[in-house]
C-alpha cells in the first residue's frame, strides 16, 4: 500500500485559490461559522462513521472541540478553554491512523474549531476536509489523481456553502496572511 497523503498540498490550484480568495472578503466571525457549520453537517458525521467501527470507546473529542468553538463564539467561554478542546481534537487525528477519512476528518475539524483563534486556519477545511470526504468516497487505496478530483469536487461544495452565508461588501473582512 502506498503511503497515504494527509492533505492537498497545492495551494495554487484552482479550486483552492478560488476558495482563499473568497475568504479573504469575509470577517472572522462569518468564517469561524462557515468552517464550524460545515464541519458539524459533513466532517462529524464522518469521523464518527469510521470510528464507530472501532473497539474503542466513543471518541467524542472532535464533536468537544466543535462546541468549545461554538461556545466560544456565543461568548460563553474563553480562548483558553476551547483551545483545550481543540488540541484534544488534534490528538484525535494523531490517534486514528487506522483509517485516512477519519484522520483527515478530525484533523479538518480541529482546523475549523480553530479558526476562532485564526481566521486562516479556515483554509483546513478544504485541505483536510476534502480529501476526508475524497477518502469515504473513494476508499484509503483511492490513486491520489483521484482523490485530486474528488477533493477538487468537494471543495466547491465548501464554497457554494460560503457563498451562501457571505456578506456582500464585507466592511471589516479578516486580514489574512496565508503561510504556504
Amino acid at each position: 500500500m502506498a503511503k497515504r497523503k494527509k492533505m492537498l498540498s497545492d495551494m495554487n490550484a484552482s479550486y483552492i485559490q478560488s476558495l482563499m480568495r473568497l475568504i479573504e472578503t469575509q470577517s472572522k466571525t462569518t468564517l469561524v461559522r462557515w468552517a464550524i457549520d460545515y464541519a458539524q453537517e459533513y466532517l462529524l458525521p464522518l469521523f464518527e462513521k469510521y470510528t464507530e467501527k472501532s473497539d474503542l470507546p466513543a471518541d467524542i473529542r472532535p464533536y468537544q472541540a466543535l462546541m468549545a468553538a461554538q461556545a466560544w463564539l456565543e461568548g460563553q467561554i474563553k480562548l483558553p478553554e476551547a483551545k483545550a478542546a481543540i488540541l484534544r481534537c488534534h490528538q484525535s487525528a494523531r490517534e486514528n491512523e487506522n483509517s485516512a477519512a477519519a484522520q483527515a476528518a478530525a484533523r479538518a475539524i480541529g482546523q475549523c474549531a480553530s479558526t476562532i483563534h485564526s481566521a486562516r486556519h479556515c483554509i483546513g477545511l478544504a485541505l483536510y476536509g476534502a480529501l476526508a470526504l475524497a477518502y469515504d468516497q473513494l476508499g484509503d487505496d483511492a490513486q491520489w489523481e483521484d482523490l485530486e478530483t474528488a477533493s477538487a469536487a468537494e471543495c466547491a461544495n465548501m464554497q457554494a456553502a460560503l457563498k451562501k452565508i457571505a456578506i456582500a461588501n464585507e466592511t471589516d473582512p479578516a486580514r489574512i496572511t496565508w503561510h504556504c
